[in-house]
């Protein structure tokens, strides 16, 4: 399935950006929500005006098949932006494994491409990154606003054993990309904190009743259970199932892929903690204006990608606009959006500044701790981890 798509009326004036994103199923309402974020700094920008009198068009695409995330599907997206020759930049993913899929089509076509959400680290760090740049290995075209999930990892298990004051955690990942990585870098650091891990298993695909494992889970008796995954692949009825199994009161705890758990558990979801690889925008200086703009704009409140799906849009917007300035006779190359993509330094965001580094991560990172109160987020505290 193909998803949804904005009209992209083509004219010798126009330059559409390409947005993949999971828009159906189980995570529908974050995607919704980080999309809104992007339509807002492109219509914004239109709004503005654009050198030589160029307009921005968005194509969204919906990269979920089933309800769930769909690498194989996030990859025909891209292709079908690549095959346009409008698209001169493509905004998203929102989940690791389908970014990991893309990376190597989008490198072969020297499309820029920059993320608000997708933290793997061997998205954009060491040889596993390389490998996705098959076909130019020493040319880097993807970028990421967001931190890594490593990062998460650290700051979780350091959550809950010097602030939580917990011990002895059981680990549930989803087994695809993000989820495993989280569960392994929380594992590695829970221990090395002073944690004990009580065991750690994997689910398998398409999984909807969980009693049987939580049973043995609560068999073993842990102070938390650590969850690597998103709400779609089982993070919101795992908590929801925690408590017909003895575990309603274990705190629940996960990175970025379970902000919207609640649209599972309601208010089964307090005692659940999670983090965000991004500043918390409503606690932002920097962020006030978008929040009004976004708010006054889709008559709801921001998500919690929203403001990095903004910055991400004002990235290739900020590149678009840069190209243009050199020449606004012709329409610029995907090399020069990419060249200057690369080179962003200093650009003012609702997130605070962005710049990358020769890896395409940002040069400031910065996370957000949450809990539930009443089924509904609730912010904790924010660490600058460069510090």
């Amino acid at each position: 399935m193909a998803g949804c798509s904005s009209s992209n009326t083509t004219s010798a004036k126009t330059i559409t950006i390409g947005i993949d994103l999971a828009l159906s199923g189980g995570d529908a309402s974050v995607g919704q929500s980080t999309l809104n974020g992007m339509l807002l700094a492109i219509e914004e920008a239109n709004a503005k005006g654009l050198p030589g009198g160029w307009k921005l068009v968005p194509q969204q695409l919906d990269d979920a098949v089933q309800g769930v995330h769909n690498p194989e599907q996030g990859v025909a997206n891209a292709r079908t932006f690549i095959s346009d020759p409008s698209v001169l930049a493509m905004l998203g993913p929102y989940n690791s494994n389908v970014a990991a899929a893309q990376i190597p089509v989008t490198n072969a076509a020297g499309l820029a491409q920059v993320s608000q959400s997708t933290v793997s680290d061997e998205l954009t760090i060491g040889d596993a990154a390389k490998s996705l740049r098959r076909q130019n290995p020493t040319a880097n075209n993807f970028f990421r606003v967001c931190t890594t999930v490593s990062r998460q990892g650290t700051a979780l298990a350091q959550f809950a054993t010097r602030q939580l004051h917990l011990r002895t955690a059981y680990i549930v990942d989803d087994n695809e990309t993000y989820g495993l990585d989280l569960a392994n870098a929380f594992e590695r650091d829970f221990g090395a904190d002073g944690g004990t891990v009580l065991g750690h298993d994997h689910l398998a695909k398409n999984t909807q009743d969980f009693k049987a494992l939580l049973t043995k889970i609560a068999a073993a008796k842990p102070a938390l259970v650590f969850y690597g995954g998103v709400t779609s692949t089982g993070g919101g009825l795992i908590r929801k199932q925690m408590f017909d199994t003895g575990l309603g009161s274990t705190p629940f705890l996960g990175g970025d892929g379970i902000p919207d758990i609640a649209t599972v558990a309601g208010k089964d979801a307090d005692g659940s903690y999670y983090t965000i690889a991004a500043p918390d925008a409503a606690h932002a200086a920097s962020a006030r204006t978008f929040i009004a703009s976004y708010e006054a704009r889709f008559k709801s409140p921001v998500g919690a990608y929203s403001a990095n799906a903004y910055a991400a849009a004002q990235v290739v917007i900020a590149a678009i606009e840069k190209a243009l300035a050199t020449d606004a006779s012709t329409m610029p190359t995907r090399a020069q959006v990419l060249a200057n993509v690369a080179a962003t330094d200093g650009l003012q965001t609702p997130i605070g500044s962005i710049g990358f580094d020769a890896n395409g991560d940002v040069k400031e990172p910065v996370l957000s701790l949450y809990g539930f109160k009443n089924g509904q987020p609730v912010f904790i505290s924010q660490l600058n981890l460069t510090k």
